[in-house]
């Protein structure tokens, strides 16, 4: 932090001051790693908890699909009243239609099948007394973490539905941001775009945008906003601003403007255009070194909608952009494009710090964070 108070004393101290106090209020940058979608035709379920194996019969993979080039499939089983399915076998075969792994699901009916290499797979579900289902063939690219749309079972003698709609992925992405405005620091500092379970469903554009505005009228960030303005009134930020309350009025609302514009951007509306996952994935697993090398690359590499790993447009963009148009309220001493782009790098730099404090701290005292939502598998 001395470092950061040093480069802001050199250049621009409003920029690093204003950075380190929204580190721990709109805990909500872009994010990392991949997951979801499927071909598979079938209702989405309710969210997942970890799976239990029952049986396995091939060697089970790496945690770290990125690094070894492995993948994995999930997914929910139900029954037709959308209630979930515990016990369920579930087997997973490859290109031959050779068993590979069979697994049961959860008591939230889920079911996991990691460390698998590139290979079109089929999934076969059976359960007592139920029907069951077989996939269509689901192909897994290396690296990619897929969750299949919920597979619904039908009581034996009826005919199995297995449909995905648009308003199931609608429930589950809604469901998303319930999870994520109950999260807070201390029960207190929002903690939003902070995801525990690897496995977690994208959001839509619509939810991108909820979110991204409840962040912004959450209490605490206009608190976080006054408290940016007090200290560069303290310290004469942005002099041509004047003193008194006429100057502290000017100072909040450039701190305020700042705020909206990038987490409009950066969270919602550049997420929306390339089909990125703005939250941060909390990993949790594997040494020390990984696990920071991880969060620092989240600030430059995000979690696609399609569960690939792909360049973080969305938070770059969306730091070089809310830096631009800053220019429209910042005095005429305080633009230019060099600003731009020192304010834009600064930016990207305050999401790797901050990703880093998810991923080694505010687990632990972050409020409401869902049972067995762990990190990576």
């Amino acid at each position: 932090m001395g470092l950061i108070f040093c480069i802001a004393r050199w250049s621009k101290p409003f920029v690093v001051a204003r950075s380190i106090l929204l580190i721990f209020s709109s805990v909500a940058c872009s994010t990392a790693l991949a997951q979801n979608s499927s071909r598979l035709t079938a209702h989405d379920g309710s969210l997942p908890d970890a799976p239990q194996p029952a049986q396995d019969t091939t060697q089970s993979g790496t945690n770290d699909s990125r690094l070894t080039g492995t993948g994995s499939l999930s997914g929910t089983v139900l029954d037709t009243n959308r209630d979930v399915l515990q016990g369920a076998r579930v087997t997973l075969a490859g290109r031959a239609n050779v068993a590979i792994q069979t697994v049961e699901s959860g008591s939230n009916g889920q079911f996991a099948f990691t460390g698998l290499p590139p290979d079109v797979y089929k999934l076969t579900v059976t359960s007592a007394g139920m029907n069951s289902f077989t996939s269509t063939q689901i192909p897994l690219h290396a690296g990619e973490a897929r969750m299949v749309p919920a597979v619904t079972l039908s009581v034996a003698g009826g005919i199995t539905s297995v449909t995905v709609t648009a308003r199931s992925k609608e429930e589950l992405a809604e469901e998303q941001v319930q999870i994520a405005v109950q999260q807070r620091i201390g029960g207190v500092i929002p903690n939003f775009y902070s995801t525990y379970d690897w496995n977690a469903p994208p959001m839509q554009a619509k939810e991108k945008f909820q979110l991204s505005i409840r962040s912004i009228i959450d209490p605490v960030s206009f608190l976080t906003v006054a408290g940016i303005a007090g200290v560069q009134q303290y310290k004469n930020d942005f002099p041509e601003y004047g003193g008194g309350i006429e100057g502290y009025g000017k100072r909040y609302g450039a701190a305020l403007a700042n705020h909206v514009s990038g987490s409009l951007l950066g969270r919602a509306v550049y997420p929306s255009i390339f089909h990125q996952d703005p939250r941060y994935f909390y990993k949790g697993k594997g040494s020390i070194r990984s696990r920071a090398l991880y969060a620092i690359s989240a600030a430059v590499i995000a979690r696609g909608d399609d569960g690939r790993w792909k360049p973080n447009y969305s938070n770059v963009l969306g730091r070089f952009s809310a830096a631009a148009i800053s220019n429209l309220y910042y005095p005429s001493s305080d633009r230019g494009a060099s600003l731009v782009v020192f304010n834009g790098l600064a930016g990207i730099g305050e999401g790797a710090v901050r990703n880093l404090i998810r991923e080694f701290v505010l687990k632990r005292i972050t409020s409401h964070v869902p049972n067995g939502a762990n990190g990576q598998p």
